[in-house]
């Protein structure tokens, strides 16, 4: 059995799953959202066309480099707080193109 599916590991769909990649323009969106957090802001990353192994590791090294906590969900990085200005620095510096989105 496998233990992320619960299938048998002849049907095993997790290998495939990780080895899609979402299709994208090319270019990240680096924005700040408050709506729905009871005020507080976060950092949302979208548009990155990696698949889901490689994009947690990337949410790994953002939240590192801004000394706060987050999630990956859905293909998108979240970060609290406002780290935009930041997490636009660490993308470029890995080669990305990065668009500030939003105000």
């Amino acid at each position: 059995m496998c233990p992320a599916c619960r299938r048998a590991l002849a049907q095993c769909v997790c290998k495939e799953l990780a080895q899609a990649v979402p299709a994208g323009d090319g270019v990240v969106r680096v924005s700040r959202q408050t709506k729905g957090r009871g005020g507080k802001s976060v950092t949302v990353v979208k548009g990155l066309a990696l698949d889901a192994i490689a994009l947690a590791l990337l949410g790994k090294q953002l939240r590192a480099a801004c000394g706060s906590g987050g999630t990956v969900k859905d293909g998108v990085i979240e970060v609290q707080g406002d780290h935009c200005e930041l997490v636009a620095q660490a993308l470029v510096k890995l080669g990305h193109s990065v668009k500030r989105a939003g105000a």
